[in-house]
């Protein structure tokens, strides 16, 4: 199939092209590095150097013999994105090119607008560029499992079905997302379904919980190929950041009573998610709503499991409850359903301690690259 991978620089848009290219896939990566330059100016660089994206390709096509054709251009300026779709002409068009996290759109007014402009420009543009010459593409989508909140009831799989007053109708799930990066992918959602029921576009949207881990079959081959991993407070998921900090000896950062629950997923089942998606597109004039995740805990939880097979390791892995910096319930009820990428074939990757302690050795070879300036939270929601 004929791929474009918008956001191919970044943590999952890399492993993805990489995985489908060695697939024999035709696989086009557009990117602007706009991740990196944020990163760079936040003090919160991954903590693997990674090659940029011209080398990175190299790399890939030393190593595995394959090619990836890459793009470096801005998919929020409409006439670059509609060049390229116009070149590449996407049986499938992976949609990730957006800013990814939720403490860098509180942090101040000009990251606020910067996420809000760049996520629902992007989104905008592959909608038309997609209608004007690839109609028949199906856009997967990356949304995120943060829209819904931690509403008291159970969340379904995007959609939920109401009776009022004698009548029914379905409707998107409610979304009361917790900052104005989840609310940027609670509007995309909806410009979605707008364009799906009024133009027949075809749309996979995957709502995807926090990803961990560093490991997939194409980045164990170099080092050159690892994803961006990062483990600070702006950008680093809470098990990447608990990993770092206890192979730095710095006390797990667990923000509040610590009873805040998300659904988690192993990077590699990222991969597999995406592939489904991708092979089982929903048809025309259809939005297909998957929750992405295959295990769910609480943070007490992880830290738990981190400090346990810390400690087994040696590593005197502490905790330290701080203040939390975000407005989130901290302790609630969490029931979502989950049994659509199943249902495709899904095959997790469950958390075990066999797996944390293989991340947490491939992390122990780069301490002597940890900054501990980069682990307090440094952005507050309220102000």
């Amino acid at each position: 199939m004929r791929v474009l991978i918008l956001g191919g620089d970044g943590y999952l848009g890399w492993p993805t092209a990489m995985s489908f290219a060695a697939k024999g896939h035709e696989v086009t990566v557009v990117d602007n590095y706009l991740r990196r330059r944020i990163a760079i100016e936040t003090d919160s660089e991954a903590l693997m150097a990674t090659p940029n994206l011209q080398e990175r390709v190299r790399a890939f096509k030393e190593i595995s013999g394959r090619d990836i054709q890459m793009v470096i251009g801005d998919c929020a300026d409409y006439y670059v994105l509609l060049s390229v779709v116009k070149q590449v002409k996407p049986d499938v068009l992976i949609h990730y090119a957006e800013q990814p996290s939720a403490p860098y759109s509180m942090m101040n007014f000009g990251a606020a607008r910067l996420t809000l402009q760049n996520n629902l420009s992007v989104t905008f543009n592959v909608i038309w560029a997609v209608m004007e010459v690839a109609p028949d593409c199906h856009i997967v989508k990356l949304g995120t499992m943060g829209e819904y909140g931690t509403p008291n009831i159970d969340i379904e799989e995007g959609w939920l079905e109401i009776e009022h007053k004698g009548r029914k109708d379905k409707f998107l799930f409610p979304r009361q997302a917790g900052s104005l990066y989840h609310t940027t992918k609670v509007l995309d959602t909806d410009l979605l379904w707008f364009y799906v029921r009024t133009f027949g576009l075809q749309v996979t949207d995957l709502m995807q919980g926090p990803v961990y881990g560093l490991h997939t079959p194409e980045s164990t081959l170099d080092d050159r190929l690892f994803p961006n991993f990062h483990y600070d407070d702006i950008f680093g998921t809470v098990v990447n950041r608990f990993i770092t900090q206890a192979v730095a000896g710095i006390p797990l950062t667990v923000y509040g009573k610590g009873g805040q629950t998300r659904g988690y997923l192993n990077l590699l089942d990222t991969l597999q998610c995406i592939e489904l998606a991708m092979l089982n597109p929903p048809g025309a004039g259809k939005l297909r709503v998957l929750n992405q995740f295959t295990e769910q805990f609480s943070v007490n939880q992880l830290a738990e499991i981190v400090q346990r097979v810390g400690n087994g390791m040696g590593l005197n892995v502490k905790v330290q409850n701080l203040v939390n910096p975000r407005k989130e319930a901290e302790d609630h009820y969490y029931n979502p359903t989950h049994s659509g990428l199943m249902d495709l074939g899904l095959k997790p990757h469950f958390l075990t301690d066999e797996r944390m302690e293989e991340l947490l050795r491939v992390v122990l070879r780069y301490r002597d690259g940890i900054h501990p300036r980069k682990v307090l939270p440094r952005v507050q929601w309220s102000r």
